[in-house]
């Protein structure tokens, strides 16, 4: 499974206006080109905060999911934690990997291909 990254080619003036405001890649000034963002948008999505996340409890069945989280902090269970393997599942794996384990857990990850 060969993929490839593809952005959209749009004129270099605004994306290049993009880089200079932001100070960032003319790369990623294309990306943020192509998504049609405004400035505040843009300034979000370069430095988000905490107040940017979604609401993880709009997952469905997120509260049983804590709670048994929350148990097998109590009991000092061994986790295992399955992910995929691309970038946001190996990120988002190794963060609630180091997270369990500052509280005492003894944990595994297993990715999925």
């Amino acid at each position: 499974m060969n993929k490839k990254w593809q952005y959209i080619q749009r004129p270099s003036k605004e994306a290049q206006k993009i880089a200079d405001k932001f100070n960032i890649s003319l790369i990623t000034a294309k990306i943020i080109e192509g998504k049609n963002l405004s400035d505040e948008e843009i300034k979000i999505f370069l430095e988000p905060t905490r107040d940017n996340f979604f609401d993880p409890f709009l997952l469905p069945e997120m509260q049983k999911a804590v709670e048994r989280i929350i148990t097998a902090i109590e009991k000092k269970e061994k986790v295992v934690i399955f992910g995929d393997y691309d970038v946001d599942g190996i990120t988002s794996t190794t963060v609630l990997k180091k997270y369990l384990e500052e509280r005492g857990l003894e944990v595994r990850i297993l990715y999925t291909k």
